[in-house]
């Protein structure tokens, strides 16, 4: 991949893309006109985080309204759907959808599912006002994008629960025990510190628990954070 490429995705993985900005890089990188960043779904709730354009505005907002379409099936499948000529084409899994977008300029829609390891987060629309593919190395670079804005989309969750909110505990015991588990699911899945620690917070945001808790299941065993086939997968 271009040096480009790599500097962008960079970027986006240490946080100095603003939120607002987030779909740029995909315009920028990517053979499309447009990009929306949302998070979809509970507990992180329907919102457009990032948008390039009014149509990819249109575009998200249509899906909250019908509650389907390609960012759904993204988020429920867990993998991209790509929809190279969308006029001709385009899924039966969501007619209402189609239907409406049939009024907008767009000709090919790509939607990437926003994930932090097991977490269904949201997900990437990229569009294209004419019918286009996206070749296997582009679908690569988009997935790998859409997994670095994951990251931020859950650190931008959380921290919109605030300090004193249910993830969170300050207690001296509780600090060292999220400590300790951070350095148990650090080596479970060979990552780093910061990653190990985000990867607990996020368990306990998506279940409403205050992370001591979480911490507490990895340590004696409960819960277990594996690899497998590529994927981050939780074992309770």
């Amino acid at each position: 991949m271009s040096g480009e490429f790599e500097r962008t995705l960079s970027a986006l993985r240490s946080g100095r893309v603003r939120d607002a900005d987030l779909s740029v890089p995909f315009v920028r990188l990517l053979p499309v006109r447009g990009c929306s960043v949302s998070s979809f779904g509970v507990p992180f709730g329907n919102e457009t985080i990032s948008a390039s354009d009014i149509t990819a505005s249109r575009i998200d907002e249509i899906q909250f309204d019908l509650h389907e379409g390609p960012c759904w099936e993204a988020i429920r499948r867990a993998q991209p759907v790509l929809e190279d000529d969308i006029r001709h084409r385009a899924s039966r899994s969501w007619p209402a959808f189609t239907e409406a977008v049939r009024h907008e300029a767009v000709g090919a829609l790509f939607a990437f599912p926003v994930m932090f390891g097991p977490l269904r987060l949201g997900a990437v629309d990229l569009y294209a006002p004419e019918p286009t593919p996206l070749d296997p190395e582009q679908v690569e670079q988009a997935s790998l994008l859409s997994t670095a804005v994951g990251r931020r989309i859950l650190q931008r969750s959380i921290a919109s629960i605030g300090v004193g909110g249910a993830v969170l505990d300050r207690a001296p015991s509780s600090r060292r025990m999220v400590h300790q588990a951070t350095g148990v699911v650090l080596a479970q899945l060979d990552i780093t510190a910061e990653d190990a620690y985000l990867r607990l917070q996020g368990h306990a945001f998506a279940r409403r628990r205050p992370t001591r808790e979480i911490a507490e299941d990895v340590l004696s065993g409960k819960l277990r954070f594996e690899r497998r086939g590529g994927l981050i997968e939780e074992s309770e």
